[in-house]
């Protein structure tokens, strides 16, 4: 008790603090999470929701390495095939990687930045219950007519053959819906970095996850609007009697790629980088450093992005293009891999010669190194357009987008469960668990997709229900099909690791892992109010600078206690001390 008493005075009088205010009492009951605008709340419900989709998308994933598992399997039709296969790119890319981003934000951008809440709560409501209603329209088409077309829904598939198709009229009621989601939780991302930081957070001291998240939300509000009218013209075609995509009426189905893929190329580094600033945060806690080229790193964000938005074409290369173009796609992606390396560069300098805590939170960043620079690798081959010609459409492509999408974000989405679940929930995750987890997902994955870039270089196109028994296809995707079930199972341990953490384990206290940045200032879970006191932020590092100042005051503190005791005592007694 005594000792409580000396550290917050002493921290009181180290670092400048701001009052509290505008407390609002706590609700309870199911109702405080439908009517929240609490974005703590909000948060867990974006968590939650997603991840509960990423379940959904992995049993369609399941049954379509099943049906490939052998040649001419008859275990499902081509057109259940098609529609699982649209449904699992579909919810993977719009229902989990992206919100599952916007779930880790809202829960920890107000607490990073020292703010008490986002700039727009009721809007942030909105924008959870429109991905909500995106996911639960689009699913609703499974009673009725599933749609087709693939995640991409390229026409003619999504105008002329399948007309008839409410599944493709469900897509797009989605990827508005979701997108309106998106568009109005960028914005509010945006105005709360950009007006509601902690006294003496400037740019040059924000958390790199904050950094991510704020390029996340321009690359939102940039590249939305776009898809966002792609599919408006796409319904048009459908039921209005336009023909901006109908060859036969002097429309182009190269107008859909051209605009979708100006969305796509960017949406590919909207799921990334966020993932990107989850390892930016988790490495230098581990390895007991500062992050090595914090200016470095938060540049090289911004850098991508503005790359990320010129090379839409090179998913294109097999289009009829200029010889002109093609090269000018070339060497722009080729570009993209220098900020990206040296992002990879300062994470290993940030682990070299460190005092590493090979923890879970850590296992996950350093098997999202490894993965995600081999889809980087494998990047720069199809980057090379007449590489492309030989390798599109095929397996090679779909082992590398998965390098690229669960190596760049579902291994920090992993790594960022691990290391925020004491705060959201108070309680400690299993160790053992966790590192079992970690092991089955990364050799399952690895079993998983490696394999296929051996199954596209023997021509295997993608999206196709059987195969022919030639050469080593059939052994190579039963390979691939074992992997994925491994890859399901380390799922499903760290679904088991969540449930019983949540009532048995280790209670967390306030700082756990003795981190660097102010969500970890607040107990564990926060309070409504987030924060009691705001300390004034000094370095890019600020729970250190409490820290030290705390030990500092409260060294001060006994060291004048004895002097203190010795001028209370009587003369009778002091010469005796």
């Amino acid at each position: 008790m005594a000792t409580t008493e000396i550290a917050r005075p002493a921290a009181s009088a180290a670092v400048p603090q701001i009052a509290a205010h505008d407390v609002r009492p706590e609700r309870t009951g199911w109702t405080s999470w439908v009517t929240t605008t609490d974005h703590k709340k909000i948060g867990i419900m974006y968590l939650v929701l997603t991840f509960v989709f990423f379940i959904m998308g992995g049993v369609e994933a399941l049954l379509i390495r099943l049906q490939l598992s052998q040649a001419d399997n008859t275990l499902l039709t081509p057109q259940k095939y098609n529609e699982l296969f649209t449904l699992h790119g579909t919810t993977m890319i719009f229902l989990f990687v992206v919100p599952v981003m916007a779930g880790f934000g809202n829960y920890l951008l107000p607490l990073m930045i020292g703010a008490r809440d986002m700039a727009f709560p009721k809007l942030n409501a909105l924008s959870f219950w429109l991905l909500a209603a995106g996911g639960v329209v689009f699913y609703a088409s499974i009673f009725f007519s599933p749609p087709e077309c693939g995640w991409t829904c390229y026409t003619p598939l999504a105008e002329s053959s399948y007309l008839p198709s409410g599944g493709v009229d469900a897509w797009i009621y989605l990827i508005h819906l979701t997108g309106l989601s998106s568009l109005i939780g960028a914005i509010n991302f945006y105005a709360t970095i950009a007006n509601m930081r902690a006294p003496g957070m400037g740019w040059g001291r924000l958390p790199l996850f904050v950094w991510a998240i704020l390029v996340y939300a321009i690359l939102l509000i940039l590249a939305l609007p776009v898809i966002a009218g792609a599919v408006t013209l796409l319904l048009t075609d459908r039921h209005f009697g336009t023909h901006f995509f109908d060859p036969t009426s002097g429309g182009s189905p190269l107008l859909w790629q051209h605009l979708f893929w100006f969305f796509g190329h960017p949406e590919v580094y909207i799921m990334v980088l966020p993932g990107f600033g989850i390892i930016s945060e988790v490495i230098p806690v581990f390895a007991r450093k500062p992050i090595f080229g914090y200016k470095a790193v938060a540049a090289s964000t911004v850098v991508i992005a503005f790359l990320g938005l010129l090379v839409w074409a090179h998913h294109m290369f097999s289009t009829p293009s200029p010889t002109v173009v093609l090269v000018f796609f070339m060497m722009s992606s080729f570009l993209i891999a220098v900020p990206t390396g040296v992002k990879i560069f300062n994470w290993i300098g940030t682990l070299w010669r460190g005092t590493i805590e090979f923890t879970t939170p850590l296992l996950y960043c350093v098997g999202f190194i490894g993965t995600f620079l081999i889809g980087g690798i494998t990047g720069i081959f199809v980057a090379i357009f007449p590489i492309d010609w030989q390798l599109t459409d095929t397996y090679f492509v779909v082992a590398h987008f998965h390098y690229v999408i669960v190596g760049g974000a579902v291994f920090a989405v992993f790594a960022g469960v691990h290391y925020w679940f004491p705060k959201i929930t108070g309680r400690m995750m299993s160790e053992p668990l966790g590192k079992l987890s970690f092991w089955l997902v990364l050799i399952g994955f690895h079993v998983t997709f490696f394999v296929q870039h051996a199954i596209g270089l023997d021509g295997m196109p993608r999206r196709v229900y059987e195969y022919p028994d030639v050469g080593h296809l059939e052994l190579y995707n039963l390979i691939s099909t074992i992997g994925s079930f491994i890859l399901a199972l380390g799922v499903g341990v760290i679904v088991i690791n969540v449930v019983r953490s949540l009532k048995r384990g280790a209670v967390a206290g306030p700082d756990p892992w003795k981190a660097n940045t102010l969500e970890w200032f607040t107990q564990s879970p926060p309070p409504v109010n987030n924060f009691d006191t705001i300390p004034r932020i000094r370095s890019v590092e600020p729970m250190k600078d409490i820290r030290r100042e705390v030990a500092r005051q409260a060294d001060r503190l006994a060291a004048l206690q004895p002097a203190a005791t010795v001028a209370s005592m009587g003369p009778e007694t002091q010469g005796t001390v």
